[in-house]
């Protein structure tokens, strides 16, 4: 405005000096003048600024997860801690300038941690274990129970085991996981929490201890979800950090050619709460054809409870809504964005199966998440609608610059759009470097220092990148 005021001045100045010089106005220089100054001001107009550009100095996934775990901490799912989390989530979406923000209640059972300690007690000399109970762990009790080690070398080996090998006994499940950059090693290696203490549970074990799921060296134990069947009585299930079960494999080891049993003690006293209330927190960035389907953008709001969820998954809420935040201040989009804050992911999925229950039948143009830590986007992946690959060649390209690579493995979301996805809703991941992810997952260590800032930043930029042509895509391209 201020390049345009002056070139009005220097207009008026010149009319000024032909009229002093009896310069008549003809229409040719009048005509010759209009075309200068529409020059001028062309060359004088930048840009739009897109979303991309907005995301290059991202402040506001840092904000976001500095806060939240600031401000809030651990985020147990059915807890008070969760609800104030809802809370300050809706104040602060709110305050963002989103639209539609509201609470979607559900209901879930709540489980919650007690006392935890292990100890080696035999045949050596008594040495305390770092542990932390398993989420829907059963209690052993005030006092705890001991018993002899059942060692198996991998969750394939317990299932093969016979029933006499494990009947009454502690089973030690050791599998140590090893890095890979997508974290490819978790389905395998976590099928000893997943479902170990549901097998060693119908093979009589009195307990279960697992080698944690977990690639660091710390003597922080990593804890996590188990579930058991319906019509098997729960047992007291726990992990131990990883230098934990190398000394209990040592000691197991040193025990067998003594002829005496390794021995241990448990105490773990975690308590089934009921009934609770959880929710999923949602906010919009409406567009401007109402009747052009959604783009769902996912994280989940809940943590465990032993450090303050900032890789799990605070990072994750904090990419996905600065990313919509950017696309909404660079122009409205012609789908509207729909943020989900899932509630109560980590015990079981809840919040994730209540927006299906919910919206599912909705028709949603694409669905991604982010639920994998804060490190660099490192790959996309689809799974599209054949209609929609010149769609995807354009995220490609969007992205490459940022140092993402294109896939060849189809897309399948995240846990809080699992549903949707295997319902057929399209699917980007935007799969972040989880080469260190599991050295941090749900320990203690998962707190704000871990995270990377200009990782967290490049994080956005790629997803402004990608939820901005989805947010413009036709309706030829996506349903």
């Amino acid at each position: 405005m201020a390049i345009i005021g002056a070139i009005h001045a220097c207009a008026r100045e010149a009319a000024r000096y032909e009229s002093r010089m009896k310069i008549a106005p003809t229409p040719a220089r009048l005509a010759g003048i209009a075309a200068l100054l529409l020059a001028t001001t062309s060359a004088s107009a930048s840009p739009p600024t897109t979303a991309v550009d907005l995301a290059q100095n991202d402040g506001v996934a840092w904000s976001i997860t500095e806060d939240l775990t600031t401000e809030i901490g651990p985020r147990m799912a059915g807890t008070e801690a969760e609800a104030a989390a809802r809370r300050w989530a809706v104040a602060r979406l709110q305050a963002m300038g989103f639209a539609n923000v509201r609470e979607e209640q559900f209901d879930m059972p709540v489980w919650v941690r007690g006392e935890e300690q292990a100890w080696l007690t035999s045949p050596f000399l008594s040495q305390k274990l770092a542990i932390a109970a398993l989420g829907n762990s059963a209690s052993t009790g005030a006092k705890g129970i001991e018993g002899d080690v059942a060692y198996f070398d991998s969750f394939d080996a317990l299932a093969a085991a016979a029933d006499s090998q494990v009947k009454g006994k502690i089973v030690f499940i050791d599998h140590k996981m090893q890095p890979t950059q997508d974290g490819s090693g978790y389905g395998y290696y976590g099928r000893g929490r997943f479902t170990g203490p549901n097998v060693a549970a119908k093979k009589g074990a009195a307990a279960i201890v697992i080698r944690s799921i977990g690639t660091d060296a710390h003597r922080n134990p990593h804890t996590g979800v188990t579930n058991f069947e319906a019509g098997v009585k729960p047992i007291p299930a726990g992990a131990i950090s990883n230098p934990d079960a190398d000394q209990l494999v040592r000691q197991w080891k040193r025990a067998g050619p003594s002829g005496e049993p390794l021995r241990l003690k448990l105490v773990l006293t975690p308590q089934n709460l009921g009934t609770k209330h959880s929710g999923n927190v949602i906010a919009e960035v409406p567009g401007s054809d109402p009747a052009a389907s959604p783009v769902i953008v996912a994280c989940h709001l809940d943590s465990w409870d032993l450090g303050t969820g900032a890789i799990d998954d605070a990072a994750g809420c904090g990419i996905i809504t600065a990313a919509a935040k950017h696309v909404m201040s660079a122009g409205q989009p012609r789908r509207t964005i729909r943020i989900l804050w899932a509630g109560a992911e980590e015990v079981g999925v809840f919040g994730g199966k209540a927006y299906f229950d919910k919206h599912g039948k909705e028709k949603h143009a694409a669905a991604l998440e982010s639920d994998f830590g804060a490190d660099r986007v490192w790959r996309v992946d689809f799974k599209l609608p054949d209609s929609a690959k010149t769609l995807a060649d354009r995220i490609a390209a969007a992205v490459m610059p940022f140092g993402v690579v294109r896939g060849k493995q189809p897309a399948n979301g995240g846990a809080d759009i699992g549903a949707l996805v295997q319902a057929g809703v399209p699917a980007v991941d935007l799969a972040q470097d989880g080469t260190r992810y599991f050295d941090l997952h749900h320990t203690p260590d998962d707190t704000l220092d871990k995270i990377d800032p200009a990782q967290l930043r490049q994080n956005v930029a790629v997803w402004a990148a990608t939820l901005a042509i989805l947010a413009d895509s036709s309706d030829g391209e996506l349903p």
